[in-house]
């Protein structure tokens, strides 16, 4: 295994989950990190004793580097993206979500294949062990007929987080608590249930002062016929209290609970096997905050995947199809129409300037 050479492009909040993993990955080595504010890469290029630059061209121009990690806000990661690929051909990883508009993300998809690129988009917290085990039994049939899958995001981001920067909690930067914060339980339900077919969404901002919404309650069909609930809001006062995703089965229940997605809860099955009465011990693990400790994973299956050439469990494609979702909530939000995927969306204010 080759180590590979990873740089940092945006040096916000989300930075020091990235640079904590790579860092205690053998395979992987930090050589240069950038933000267009300079004390912010200046912190972790002292700190990581690297070059730190305000230009990625710079950075890229001057330093030898296999992947570019895009954490930047979620309104610059398509053009970031882009930009990089077309004139360094690097690998990319991007956070979620991978845009905004669905326009973009497939700008990111085709530029990426056409200069041999592989684009790595992060879902984290499918590395919760919880959701693997969870995963992996459904794989196996064990549900039998999906009936209904929930996500509850009950997070807490009070009027200081939003005000921290001026791109929080705009349409055309951010979106709001279902395209940042609950990105990642989206993605899990739509990964664990399969294909939506239909989405009928209320959104409304309680709270805070932002453009877009704190709140929103989701109602989905999927293709096999079962129903899909999303609740999310980070205007639960005065502090977090849970992410959660549960899956109920014609055979069986499933609840995993924590901050992230990350303590198996419930584990029942009408076909008991030796295994079942060990999950609740094996399958639990309760990281310190929301991210959960799924970065380590997410980036060491990156390393993988380019060094022996294998197929990447998030790749753009798969990253679209949570994006895909987002902007048909949000369209069915601003018409108040069940809206049916495949779509195009018309009134979505996803990635759109407001003035």
């Amino acid at each position: 295994m080759s180590v590979l050479k990873f740089a940092l492009v945006g040096c916000g909040r989300i930075a020091r989950k990235h640079i904590q993993a790579l860092t205690d990955i053998q395979e992987s080595k930090i050589v240069s990190v950038c933000d267009i504010v300079k004390e912010k890469a200046k912190k972790y290029g002292e700190k990581l004793n690297i070059p730190y630059y305000t230009s990625y061209d710079d950075m890229l121009q001057n330093e030898e580097i296999d992947i570019v990690n895009v954490l930047t806000p979620s309104g610059l990661h398509a053009r970031h993206t882009v930009d990089i690929v077309k004139k360094y051909k690097k690998h990319i990883v991007c956070e979620k979500p991978m845009a905004l508009k669905l326009e973009d993300a497939d700008e990111m998809i085709r530029v990426c294949d056409e200069n041999n690129s592989r684009l790595f988009i992060v879902k984290q917290n499918r590395y919760n062990l919880p959701v693997q085990k969870l995963r992996s039994t459904l794989e196996e049939g064990k549900f039998g007929k999906l009936v209904l899958g929930t996500v509850r995001v009950r997070w807490s981001r009070d009027q200081k987080y939003y005000d921290m920067d001026d791109w929080r909690g705009t349409w055309s930067m951010d979106g709001g608590v279902l395209t940042n914060q609950a990105s990642h339980h989206i993605d899990l339900l739509e990964w664990m249930m399969g294909q939506p077919v239909e989405v009928s969404a209320k959104i409304a901002t309680r709270l805070v002062n932002i453009e877009v919404e704190d709140t929103g309650v989701v109602i989905i069909k999927f293709a096999n016929g079962a129903l899909g609930v999303i609740e999310a809001t980070t205007a639960t006062r005065p502090k977090d209290l849970e992410g959660s995703l549960s899956i109920l089965g014609e055979k069986g229940t499933v609840e995993i609970g924590g901050f992230a997605v990350n303590e198996m809860k419930v584990w029942q099955f009408e076909d008991k096997s030796e295994e079942d009465r060990e999950v609740m011990e094996k399958f639990k693990e309760n990281p310190p905050n929301v991210y959960g400790f799924g970065h380590k994973r997410y980036l060491e299956h990156v390393i993988d995947c380019i060094n022996k050439n294998k197929k990447a469990l998030v790749d753009g494609l798969e990253g679209r199809k949570s994006l895909e979702l987002i902007n048909a909530i949000y369209e069915s939000a601003e018409t108040r129409k069940t809206i049916r995927l495949r779509f195009e969306p018309q009134k979505c204010k996803l990635g759109v300037r407001h003035e």
